[in-house]
């Protein structure tokens, strides 16, 4: 029996491919355990400086896997309750996570899988991949996920989607903010191997914080505390190993250490 989860390293870009393909690599228990444990050990990798989620096989993940979904019905409450609690992490872990990530987004994206993409910092679709929040058919919702898809599209796109189930394309879901960037099946690889190139030429410390800095920007209600909060990070930085290097290539018109 194959392994759930792929995780490839090509230098400092890790590879993580839902390998499940004959079943649109839909989430189970194991794949839930499998990517959380891929992605912690990445958190504490100095040499890891970004993160590619991918699917293998004819689509990114259709969500939930009938037979898993099957057995949580007959479950008890009890039991669906920390079965949510895995994933609820699963999906904590990746948007938190202190590299960047980028979503490939090929084939289907359903439920669970379109959590998967909202939580990733860069996330690029093929045109012809379909997208789903369906729970709503099954008189479920997408609960687990909803903080990052809501985050993602918007509240008023989310009341939509979340309650009709509808599918929607690649170029619907760029319109809407939960891809970047829509492109020809031909070209995925080419742009996502173009966001990775941008990454490995910013700060490794910067590229990892950015996503800690726009988080703490967008919960702040106090703007006092705002200012005094970006004036000391951005003290930090230009003190720090990494911004004097990058200010000093800068300054001698020469490429940063960490591009070599």
């Amino acid at each position: 029996m194959s392994h759930p989860l792929l995780s490839l390293r090509e230098g400092a870009v890790a590879r993580l491919r839902l390998n499940r393909p004959e079943i649109h690599n839909a989430f189970d228990a194991t794949l839930i355990a499998a990517l959380t444990g891929a992605l912690d050990a990445i958190a504490g990798d100095p040499d890891i400086r970004v993160v590619v989620l991918e699917g293998e096989g004819a689509s990114f993940s259709a969500g939930a896997d009938l037979n898993w979904m099957r057995g949580m019905a007959a479950a008890t409450a009890e039991e669906n309750r920390q079965d949510s609690l895995a994933l609820a992490r699963l999906m904590r872990r990746l948007d938190e996570l202190p590299k960047p990530t980028i979503a490939r987004v090929h084939g289907a994206a359903f439920g669970g899988g379109v959590g998967l993409v909202a939580c990733c910092d860069i996330a690029i679709g093929a045109r012809g991949a379909k997208f789903g929040l369906t729970e709503s058919r099954l008189g479920l919702l997408p609960a687990v996920i909803s903080p990052y898809v809501v985050e993602a599209i918007g509240a008023r796109q989310a009341r939509r989607w979340f309650a009709t189930a509808e599918i929607f394309d690649a170029d619907q879901a760029a319109r809407m903010g939960l891809l970047h960037e829509a492109v020809e099946p031909d070209a995925l690889d080419d742009a996502v191997q173009r966001q990775v190139a941008l990454l490995l030429k910013a700060g490794p410390h910067a590229a990892a914080s950015a996503k800690a800095l726009v988080c703490q920007v967008a919960s702040h209600a106090d703007r006092d505390r705002h200012d005094t909060d970006n004036a000391a990070l951005i003290a930090r930085l230009r003190v720090s190993d990494e911004g004097q290097e990058g200010l000093t290539a800068f300054l001698d018109k020469r490429p940063p250490a960490w591009t070599a």
